[in-house]
């Protein structure tokens, strides 16, 4: 580990000035709220790694944003970068049960009565190595009601020539079987940095999106979460060629994918300045979920669309629907890459 990978205190507090303070006593400077904050770069691109949660705070290329970021010493604004574990999405009342025992988690969505995206954004993770272009951080889910199940997640983050890639891996060190599904939650920057509804849905209207899913998943209006299944062919959720995002609302999930040979899955995210980003999941991946942020409150909406590649929909704990189990002393894992083209 070298010092540079690591952004210095002195380097985030001049960044975040107004909201930490120093001991006047000590001279201790806390370090930001969303934990160390791992830098690593290669070639054009470089991204930036939180304590928090393990998540993508940063990602540029040639200087340019890809995803939307956030203020170290702030709240995360609207799950960015989160990684989704132990599932993504949402899940009814947070009760689920796994091989005939009830479970219950907190509810995080009051007027949805839902748990939401997981633990692992909670929890500061352990850095287990850094390097120039890539890092890799560690959580171990506690000893908690409602899944009590030992597994260590771990997270790296690669740079290379060819983009980001980010592995997550999942393995069970109890002597049960434990439930598991996986996603991400970037918000794709759409290269203008407005505020507020009107201003990033006009931004948003410039830029188009392709998704590999042939199936759109039927949500409940009040509850978003999910009541069937229905073909996109002749619908507005037909996004398998390259479609403008003027007009579009979503909060909505795809399966049923179109794959490459190596049964990956690739969405591709276009904005106006002529970057596209190509996001690519292996062939763990078995939904996309995007958001436009619609209606969200201002400090509460990026500017951009999140675009996120699951292992599982919503719900998956209690549907079962592409849900994985891993045994005892079993290991799963999931490859996310993102690519920049100019086009």
């Amino acid at each position: 580990m070298t010092l540079t990978n690591i952004q210095s205190t002195a380097q985030q507090m001049a960044e975040t000035a107004s909201t930490v303070s120093a001991d006047r006593h000590t001279g201790y400077v806390p370090k930001p709220i969303t934990g160390q904050q791992y830098s690593i770069s290669s070639g054009p691109y470089s991204a930036t790694i939180a304590e928090l949660g393990a998540g993508l705070r940063t990602l540029t290329f040639e200087g340019h944003d890809i995803v939307v970021s956030y203020d170290p010493n702030k709240t995360v604004p609207c799950c960015n970068g989160y990684v989704l574990v132990p599932f993504p999405n949402r899940l009814e009342d947070g009760e689920y049960c796994f091989e005939g025992t009830d479970h219950a988690l907190p509810i995080d969505e009051r007027e949805r009565q839902t748990a939401l995206h997981g633990l692992g954004y909670r929890y500061m993770w352990e850095l287990k190595s850094l390097a120039d272009t890539s890092v890799t951080l560690s959580w171990r889910v506690p000893a908690i009601l409602g899944y009590p199940f030992d597994v260590v997640v771990t997270v790296t983050y690669s740079l290379g020539s060819e983009g980001l890639s980010m592995t997550c891996s999942a393995e069970n060190l109890g002597s049960h079987a434990a439930p598991w599904a996986f996603g991400i939650h970037p918000w794709l920057s759409n290269g203008r940095a407005g505020y507020g509804n009107d201003e990033i849905e006009a931004d948003n209207a410039l830029c188009s999106l392709r998704l590999p899913g042939n199936t759109h998943v039927i949500a409940s209006k009040d509850r978003l979460l999910p009541q069937g299944e229905e073909s996109v062919e002749g619908t507005p959720y037909d996004l398998r060629n390259t479609t403008s995002l003027t007009g579009k609302v979503f909060d909505d999930a795809w399966t049923d994918l179109d794959r490459a040979e190596d049964g990956s899955s690739t969405a591709i995210f276009t904005r106006s300045d002529g970057i596209a980003v190509h996001l690519k999941g292996d062939a763990t991946v078995n939904a996309w979920q995007v958001c436009t942020g619609t209606g969200f409150p201002a400090d509460a909406h990026p500017a951009g669309v999140a675009v996120e590649p699951m292992t599982a929909y919503a719900n998956a704990f209690r549907t079962g629907r592409n849900l994985v189990t891993i045994q005892p002393g079993e290991r799963y894992s999931t490859t996310i890459s993102y690519h920049i083209e100019r086009v």
